[in-house]
């Protein structure tokens, strides 16, 4: 539908044998989560990392990047 491609934002704009593709923010996150689930798998079914290795890890990144701001807080 046409009036459906209007209203979307898109991310990516693909040329596939001549054809062209627009991708979405939506399947492009879509697309990165199934990528990183699987190589998450895969790591943790080659025995390259253990889930609780992983998940500390997860820990550290979200400690690093979502920091509280001064500014907004209380203390």
């Amino acid at each position: 539908m046409p009036e459906e491609r209007e209203d979307k934002r898109f991310a990516l704009r693909l040329v596939v044998d001549g054809k062209e593709r627009l991708v979405s923010y939506e399947e492009l996150a879509l697309s990165n989560n199934l990528a990183q689930e699987a190589l998450v798998r895969l790591l943790i079914k080659k025995k390259l990392i253990k889930p609780d290795e992983l998940m500390d890890e997860i820990g550290k990144v979200k400690s690093e990047r979502y920091r509280v701001d001064p500014l907004t807080t209380d203390a």
